[in-house]
C-alpha cells in the first residue's frame, strides 16, 4: 500500500466512524430529550453549533473520498434529478456559509420555507432543457458535491445575488454566477491548485482550505466533463461546467 493508499484508508476507515458516532450522539441528546433528558435552550444552541460544525468535517471528508474515486475511475450509475440534488446542494451550501439561515430550513416544514430563504439571499435558480424533467443519469453523489462546491464558493464571495443555470439536451451544463469583485486575470490559473487560495480583502473573514474548486475540477474532468470560468474584475464570476451522461 502507497502512502496515499494509506492516507485514503485512514480517512475511510479511522475518521468516517467517530464522526458518525458524534453527529448521531448529538442529534439525539437535541431530539430525543424524553430519553436523555431535557437540555436549555443555551445548551441546545451550542450542541446545535458543535453538530454543525462537525458536519462541516464529514462534508470535507466526504470530498476527499470522491475526488480519490474520481481519480480511481470510480463512479456510480445513478438515476439523478436535478432539482432534488439542487435542493440538497443549496442546503448544504445555506448550512456552511449561513448557519443561522440554515437553522429556518431544519424541521419537517424545511422545504416549505426553502423558496422563501432562497429569495430572501438573492439566489435565484433557472432550471430548463430535458433535465428539468427527466433525470440526468451519472454519480448523484459527485454531482451534488459539484454543485454544492460552486454554490458555496459563489455564496462567499456575492455581493447581492447568485444565479443558478441547469440547462441541455444531451450533456448537462451547470453555472452559477455570482455578483462579487471578480477574480483578476493573472489569479484565474490559481483559483483550480489544490490548496491554493487567493486573497480578498471584501472577504478576509472567509476562511477554507482552498480545496473546494480544485475538488470540481478533478471531479469533472474525471467524468469526461470540461468546467471554465469568466469574469470581469468587478463585475462577478461565472462557473460553467458541462458534462455527458454515462
Amino acid at each position: 500500500m502507497n502512502r496515499k493508499e494509506h492516507l485514503i484508508d485512514l480517512l475511510i476507515h479511522d475518521l468516517t466512524a467517530p464522526l458518525s458516532i458524534a453527529s448521531t450522539s448529538i442529534n439525539n441528546i437535541i431530539n430525543k430529550q424524553d430519553k436523555y433528558g431535557p437540555v436549555t435552550e443555551r445548551q441546545e444552541k451550542s450542541l446545535k453549533m458543535a453538530l454543525r460544525n462537525v458536519n462541516k468535517a464529514q462534508a470535507f471528508l466526504n470530498e476527499m473520498i470522491e475526488v480519490y474515486r474520481s481519480e480511481e475511475g470510480l463512479f456510480r450509475k445513478d438515476s439523478c434529478s436535478m432539482q432534488d440534488l439542487l435542493r440538497d446542494a443549496l442546503i448544504g451550501a445555506i448550512d456552511l456559509t449561513i448557519p443561522d439561515v440554515a437553522e429556518k430550513l431544519s424541521g419537517e416544514d424545511r422545504y416549505d420555507k426553502f423558496r422563501q430563504v432562497l429569495d430572501d439571499n438573492g439566489v435565484t435558480v433557472d432550471i430548463t432543457g430535458k433535465y428539468n424533467i427527466s433525470s440526468f443519469c451519472h454519480d448523484k453523489k459527485k454531482i451534488q458535491q459539484i454543485l454544492q462546491n460552486l454554490i458555496t464558493n459563489a455564496m462567499k464571495y456575492r455581493r447581492e445575488r447568485i444565479l443558478i443555470s441547469i440547462s441541455g439536451d444531451t450533456d448537462i451544463v451547470i453555472s452559477v454566477e455570482d455578483d462579487g469583485a471578480g477574480i483578476p486575470q493573472e489569479k484565474q490559473g490559481d483559483i483550480f491548485k489544490r490548496f491554493s487560495l487567493l486573497e480578498d480583502k471584501e472577504h478576509n473573514n472567509m476562511k477554507g482550505l482552498g480545496f473546494g474548486l480544485s475538488c470540481v475540477k478533478t471531479i469533472v474532468e474525471a467524468m469526461n466533463g470540461t468546467i471554465t470560468l469568466s469574469n470581469r474584475e468587478g463585475g462577478g464570476s461565472c462557473f460553467t461546467i458541462r458534462i455527458p451522461s454515462l
